[in-house]
């Protein structure tokens, strides 16, 4: 009979498939890949644990394992101003490598979740070896950055109706012609309104509109696009209330 796999080859089995799914790590050798996970540690977190705060020394950055993390800052009026919301097999503070002693930003479980720690010293050594790994990296960081670009253009030349009703058609399944589309928020309502630069009260009042419209229905994490058509008319001003 096959050896039964102990618990610490299965989890390194698990972290190694993680590793694989993240964009960085995709085209590596399976023996380039298990050197990389050599400077890896899986983290577990509950909700709401902070993995860093802004100012802390950088260890090295992060591939999220299972959950969801929170990228922010706070505001000058004490509001977290979300950058990024992180799902698994995604990664993120890459930056810390090359640019940054200490994280720019906070990050924070916004469930319970697992991340792996790709710690800076020995994966800097590893890319002296690795050199095609520098350009993942600054793959990953210019789309981090084309993130920040876009959060930075809503942030200052769109309205909450242009920018929510963006979100939900991004989100939502294409529909049949002529039926709705249902899905759940992948974020509570307070996180959504981080992401979208709002409070969660103008996140109510914004969604109450659009309910008004009979543009969707909410009920609790469950939206329903009643007319995938008339959202649209938010993102470039064209919308009017209906009677």
């Amino acid at each position: 009979m096959p050896s039964r796999l102990s618990p610490d080859d299965l989890r390194n089995a698990a972290l190694l498939a993680t590793l694989r799914r993240c964009p960085l790590f995709a085209d590596l050798p399976s023996a380039d890949l298990t050197t990389v996970s050599g400077c890896c540690t899986l983290k577990t977190l509950d909700k709401g644990q902070h993995i860093f705060h802004e100012g802390d020394p950088a260890e090295g950055f992060y591939v999220v394992h299972a959950g969801r993390i929170s990228i922010y800052r706070l505001t000058p009026d004490g509001r977290e101003q979300i950058i990024c919301v992180f799902n698994p097999a995604e990664s993120f503070a890459e930056a810390t490598l090359v640019t940054a002693e200490t994280y720019p930003a906070n990050a924070t479980a916004l469930v319970p979740s697992q991340v792996i720690l790709v710690r800076k010293a020995p994966f800097r050594q590893l890319i002296i070896h690795k050199p095609e790994l520098a350009l993942h990296m600054l793959g990953s960081m210019s789309l981090h950055l084309k993130h920040l670009v876009q959060l930075l253009q809503d942030l200052k030349g769109r309205q909450i109706e242009a920018r929510l009703a963006d979100w939900l058609l991004q989100r939502s399944p294409a529909p049949p012609p002529d039926q709705t589309a249902t899905f759940e928020l992948p974020v509570t309502k307070k996180v959504l309104a981080g992401q979208l630069g709002v409070t969660s009260e103008t996140l109510s009042r914004t969604l109450a509109r659009f309910r008004d419209d009979r543009l969707i229905t909410v009920d609790g994490p469950r939206v329903t696009l009643l007319d995938t058509a008339g959202l649209p008319a938010y993102l470039n001003g064209t919308a009017c209330r209906r009677a």
